[in-house]
């Protein structure tokens, strides 16, 4: 009752005097703290819970740390899988809620096909389905979601808007968007978060003029496009270089739809206005926001003023942004890459100097690829495949091929004091 009212210190204080406690217990005050947000006081109720094995935890268990586990460190989340490989009966409930503990992570995907394997009596329902499948769509395993769809066909699962939605969304992520225009025209009903991932497909994969389409068709019917929808369509523009279209949905958006812009639109159309050359009016545009410019206002703004060398600009968005987040790598490598363009070495080597004071390293960036059921990590030039030899032997033979075909490729990244 206390903890249900939103008093989870009251709760405790009845738990704590308890002589015994059984699981539903531990669950209502591991559920209790979690629902206050006291997350850290949630995760150290159930390892003291799994500590003393008072009583073994249940799906109720698993389902009352899942509210915690968004903010929990990684510690604390392989603290909660072993108890999860631990325990002796584990309800569909259970494995629900461990997949959505991991969200985006390479190791949901890797659970769902051991559930496959492992589950005993145990089928995956909607809701497992569709929170694995857009971990798949981010990770892109696609081989993964395409068999998952089979699976919900052969079942006859669907008409299912939640699961229709996440295939959608998965395909779109996959960069499938045949597959994703497929699943989108097949639906017998459609919410704005459908057409927001059919509009936001074609915008992230280039096409942002058929993305238009779509918006087009929503306006005026129901559902009405909603705040995010707005940044789907903005970003479209953005992409596809639709410089008037995107100021008109833009100024559409207070007077049409009474929807006040947040941090989101106001990036889109710094972003709009800075691919376009505009960056003056990208400028502009900023200091005249009724909101605090944020770390990726400045960054859009930055990233334009590279693309268009306007070198003055540039400079006053990476002060913003050094002053913002003084630690983050990405704004320093850029603002030395324009120098760099520039050919101001000495101003190169003074931001590589500030990068080195302050411990400031370049994060690599990784590739994911599928291949049967695994997923493969790669950093730039490391050698840890086994099979890394046979890997860049063939990488050697494709770079030699499409540079025969006219590839030039883009060095501005890596350019140095020659």
């Amino acid at each position: 009752m206390y903890a249900r009212c939103g008093r989870p210190e009251d709760a405790y204080r009845v738990f704590d005097g308890m002589q015994h406690r059984d699981v539903v217990s531990w669950n209502a005050m591991i559920s209790g703290f979690a629902r206050a947000g006291l997350f850290e006081r949630a995760v150290e109720v159930f390892k003291e819970f799994v500590a003393l094995q008072c009583s073994i935890p249940d799906a109720g268990t698993m389902a009352s740390i899942l509210p915690a586990t968004g903010n929990a460190k990684a510690e604390d989340i392989l603290f909660v899988r072993k108890a999860f490989d631990e325990m002796q009966f584990k309800e569909l409930i259970s494995w629900n809620a461990m997949l959505a503990i991991y969200g985006y992570h390479v190791k949901a995907v890797e659970l769902f096909l051991r559930m496959e394997k492992d589950g005993i009596g145990v089928k995956p329902d909607s809701v497992t389905l569709a929170t694995i499948l857009p971990p798949c769509g981010e990770l892109s395993a696609f081989s993964v979601g395409k068999r998952i769809h089979e699976n919900i066909k052969r079942k006859m699962m669907l008409p299912n808007l939640l699961l229709e939605n996440a295939l959608l969304d998965m395909c779109a992520n996959c960069g499938c968007l045949k597959d994703a225009w497929e699943v989108f025209d097949s639906m017998s009903a459609r919410d704005v978060i459908s057409w927001t991932s059919i509009i936001s497909a074609d915008g992230k994969h280039g096409h942002g003029r058929e993305a238009v389409d779509p918006f087009e068709k929503m306006l005026g019917q129901d559902p009405e496009p909603d705040s995010i929808a707005f940044v789907a369509v903005l970003a479209a523009c953005s992409h596809a270089g639709l410089l008037d279209v995107g100021k008109c949905y833009f100024g559409s958006m207070t007077s049409r739809y009474h929807i006040a812009p947040k941090a989101e639109h106001y990036i889109c159309m710094v972003d709009l206005l800075g691919r376009a050359g505009c960056i003056s009016e990208a400028y502009d545009f900023i200091t005249t926001m009724p909101i605090e410019p944020n770390e990726r206002v400045w960054g859009a703004l930055l990233q334009a003023c590279r693309i268009h060398s306007s070198m003055d600009i540039g400079v006053v968005a990476a002060d913003s942004l050094f002053r913002l987040v003084p630690e983050q790598t990405g704004y320093y490598v850029l603002l030395s890459n324009m120098y760099a363009r520039a050919g101001r070495w000495a101003d190169v080597t003074s931001v590589r100097s500030v990068m080195a004071n302050k411990g400031i390293k370049k994060l690599p960036g990784a590739s994911i690829v599928e291949l049967g059921d695994r997923l493969h990590t790669f950093h730039i030039g490391d050698r840890y495949h086994p099979q890394s030899e046979m890997i860049y032997q063939k990488l050697d033979e494709l770079l030699g091929r499409i540079r025969g075909m006219g590839y030039n490729p883009e060095v501005e990244a890596t350019l140095h004091n020659g």
